[in-house]
């Protein structure tokens, strides 16, 4: 999710899928507290990373919002993504722009994505963690909640956002990082939980 845009844009607030089968498609979303689309050219360099383990992947993005990673992972071949949303004008459009796709690999919960690791629902491949910058908390209780939900398969990998001059908060001792780079005013990294940890 980059700086918020402004309340101004209102319902011309669009995100275009970059790589895959919906490449240049253009996902349309509602203004929301907190809700930053993942810029373009951090996207591209994510998916580059992920391009080798992202074929048949099993994904979970615990903050959609805009739809931005779930989409582009599911454009990009991932098997299963299941996105997590609380915000019922968000959901709405994350629904639309699904039917509009018209793909039966992607699931879209109205629920609380802390609430939702402690149900347990699920294994994954890969797990989006880019809650709302405002919060610090909530990327920590994230992490935290992944960790205990046991959700992460072995070899699993886990992509972080975060304003660039913040610290990484704790992690999973098992957690080993891969990928690190900043960009505008975003941090952003990708962990592997190894198998066997």
């Amino acid at each position: 999710m980059t700086p918020r845009r402004s309340a101004a844009r209102g319902a011309g607030n669009q995100v275009r899928i970059i790589g895959g089968r919906w490449r240049g498609s253009r996902l349309a979303f509602p203004d929301a507290e907190g809700l930053r689309p993942t810029a373009d050219r951090i996207r591209e360099t994510l998916f580059n990373w992920l391009a080798p383990v992202l074929p048949g992947a099993h994904c979970l993005d615990l903050f959609a919002g805009s739809g931005a990673l779930g989409f582009e992972a599911a454009s990009r071949g991932a098997r299963r993504v299941v996105m997590l949303e609380r915000d019922p004008r968000v959901v709405a459009a994350l629904e639309a722009n699904r039917e509009r796709l018209d793909d039966g690999r992607i699931d879209i919960h109205a629920a609380d994505a802390l609430q939702w690791l402690r149900g347990g629902s699920g294994s994954f491949d890969l797990v989006f963690v880019d809650p709302p910058f405002a919060d610090r908390r909530l990327l920590e209780n994230s992490i935290a909640a992944l960790a205990a939900s046991g959700c992460l398969r072995p070899d699993g990998r886990v992509y972080l956002e975060l304003p660039r001059q913040a610290p990484l908060p704790a992690l999973p001792g098992d957690w080993v990082q891969e990928r690190a780079k900043k960009a505008g005013q975003v941090g952003y990294y990708l962990f592997r939980k190894p198998s066997g940890a």
